[in-house]
């Protein structure tokens, strides 16, 4: 029992020990001082017949959505560029086909006119079917052009009525065309198909979705979006990452997205000169139903192949993004030509769907880069990932160590005592 409990502190030691000293990577940052576009927002209003309902606040949901357009239309930032995106608000017809295109935009996306803005949300009357599918592939395209930060903010009440062409599919395609298009959804009726749909087509572009049931929060939530298009922000970059490190891509400083289909592997080439530091992280996000029991792999290696130091993260169905990060120095040379080393980033992972569930477009992969000047000791930090922290691991390794010795003696006076007693 003794030698139970002395093992048991000096394994927790260690463990604190190695969670102490693991050097986590620093997020690099793209230069953000480029002069981008102006950021546009695009608002996309569901207007059909479901939005006469009065259940929110004693009125109708469309006068509590006019209300919220009005607020925030006089809220709006000079700086951003502004649009209305209407979905079900002309045909009053019952033929499917045709009502599955009534999408119209209600005012471009450009230099806000706050008057005549508010002058066409104030026509709107709500009429027929709920296209939400073919709005956003219309919205995305309204928003097309320029570097600038891009957001659709879909207020809707209900379901999409034009399947097959399933919203949240036509959001994977948004997000994989690489564009940093974000689709942030509100919720207008809160039963969970509503609300199923709407986050998923939220969560494949790294948006958001609210429940909103009172006019006050359709306004807040609406005012904040638009405004969040405003704030600088550092836009990832479309890359392709390879099968083979061989045709990879050479990436620099900074930050990029991508798309990895289940079990695949991506890689990625950065040069590393010595005296420098590679830094790498890599988050895949579940933008479908996935299976519990995931995980991503993180390799740096070399162009024939040998694993230089690798990061790995498990997940159990609890989370939607998974992420790990990994470290690797390049020590100085004598020799001041000396080239740079070409380092193999290999991004891999272990999610598995239920049959049904589509795996392509493949799932968002965010990676970061960043390449610095290395620490003083560059051997210490590849040893393990653990850093300056070998002083912390041995002193916590022996403190470990001595408090178990210490635990076990005062056990065997208790029990001595106790038995004399």
């Amino acid at each position: 029992m003794i030698t139970r409990q002395r093992l048991a502190a000096g394994v927790c030691a260690l463990l604190a020990a190695l969670t102490a000293g693991i050097a986590f990577p620093t997020g690099a940052v793209a230069d953000e001082t480029a002069e981008q576009a102006a950021p546009k927002v695009e608002l996309v209003l569901d207007v059909s017949g479901s939005m006469r309902a009065r259940d929110i606040d004693g009125g109708s949901r469309m006068s509590a959505a006019k209300q919220a357009f009005n607020e925030v239309l006089d809220a709006t930032p000079a700086e951003v560029q502004l649009g209305i995106r209407t979905l079900g608000a002309n045909y009053r017809g019952n033929d499917r086909k045709t009502g599955c295109k009534d999408t119209a935009q209600l005012y471009p996306v450009g230099t806000l006119d706050r008057t005549e803005a508010k002058t066409a949300v104030a026509t709107l009357t709500p009429t027929g079917w709920t296209p939400i599918g073919p709005a956003l592939l219309k919205a995305a395209d309204d928003l097309d052009g320029g570097n600038g930060t891009r957001r659709i903010v879909l207020i809707s009440d209900g379901e999409d009525t034009c399947q097959p062409l399933d919203p949240c599919e036509v959001a994977r395609e948004i997000a994989a065309k690489g564009i940093g298009l974000t689709i942030d959804t509100l919720g207008l009726v809160p039963d969970a198909k509503t609300r199923d749909q709407l986050s998923c087509i939220a969560d494949a572009t790294g948006g958001t979705y609210t429940s909103v049931q009172h006019k006050e929060e359709l306004t807040d939530r609406v005012g904040q979006l638009v405004k969040r298009a405003a704030d600088p922000v550092v836009t990832p970059v479309a890359v392709e990452g390879a099968a083979a490190c061989t045709s990879a891509p050479t990436l620099k400083s900074g930050l990029y997205t991508d798309r990895e289909e289940f079990g695949q592997h991506r890689y990625y080439r950065v040069d590393v000169k010595p005296g420098q530091e590679l830094r790498a992280s890599v988050s895949v996000a579940a933008d479908r139903e996935v299976n519990p029991d995931y995980g991503v792999l993180l390799r740096a290696v070399t162009v024939h192949g040998r694993e230089i130091v690798r990061g790995e993260a498990a997940g159990n169905g609890r989370t939607d993004a998974i992420s790990t990060g990994l470290r690797y120095p390049k020590a100085e040379s004598d020799d001041e030509n000396a080239p740079a080393e070409t380092v193999c980033l290999q991004v891999s992972n272990s999610f598995s769907a239920a049959s049904g569930v589509k795996t392509a477009p493949g799932m968002p992969v965010e990676l970061t880069v960043d390449v610095v000047d290395g620490p003083d000791q560059a051997s210490d930090v590849a040893s393990f990932g653990l850093g300056r922290g070998w002083w912390l691991l041995g002193a916590l390794v022996l403190t470990g160590f001595l408090a178990g010795v210490l635990w076990g003696w005062v056990s065997r006076l208790r029990i001595a005592v106790w038995r004399t007693n």
